[in-house]
């Protein structure tokens, strides 16, 4: 099968134009990831590059078949100015390195964690796995493959986190919606859970 990265990339490009900057993370035992930011007006939109090249395996799987199952890019969307995202450079290439260090499956619904703010300052340690299809169209791949899903990235407070976990993600961004809540400020305060 092709390499599936430059289909990815441009994928991105045709959606968010070109990208401004991009910075590369390799870690042990894992193929390098990158991540691309764009700028459109006040929105910063960081996209990982390299999660997709192998598609996510159940972890309970003897062996890990190399074309079928699940791959996915991660975006996130945030207001610009009002802190330094840009850090979240190295957070979002680990969550995305996630599945071949972990053997994680990231699929919507789904909480991530990195343990540590997302960026300096920032009151969001965790992010909820949303939907994809919006912002990008998923990208088929030829058969037997798996399209490659561009799923956003929803940061969440620890209070919406721990929220989420008990009555889960539908209930909290039903909560979001109904709270007005911009989840693109980088400073936001968590939604009222009482």
């Amino acid at each position: 099968m092709a390499d599936v990265l430059p289909l990815v990339e441009a994928r991105l490009r045709t959606a968010l134009g070109e990208p401004d900057a991009r910075a590369a993370v390799t870690f042990l035992g894992t193929d390098r990831i990158e991540v691309l930011r764009f700028t459109e007006g006040d929105i910063v939109r960081y996209a990982t590059l390299g999660m997709s090249a192998q598609p996510m395996a159940d972890p309970t799987a003897v062996l890990a078949d190399p074309v079928k199952g699940p791959r996915a890019e991660l975006i996130l969307s945030v207001r610009a100015g009002g802190a330094d995202t840009d850090k979240v450079l190295r957070p979002l290439a680990v969550l995305a390195a996630s599945p071949q260090v972990e053997g994680l499956v990231v699929a919507p619904g789904a909480s991530l964690d990195v343990g540590e703010p997302l960026w300096p300052g920032a009151p969001f340690s965790s992010v909820l796995v949303a939907e994809s299809g919006g912002l990008i169209e998923d990208l088929e791949l030829d058969a037997p493959a798996d399209p490659v899903r561009f799923l956003p990235l929803l940061p969440m407070t620890p209070n919406e986190a721990a929220w989420k976990r008990v009555h889960g993600a539908g209930a909290l961004q039903e909560r979001w919606l109904n709270g007005g809540t911009d989840l693109r400020d980088p400073l936001r305060r968590s939604v009222p859970l009482d």
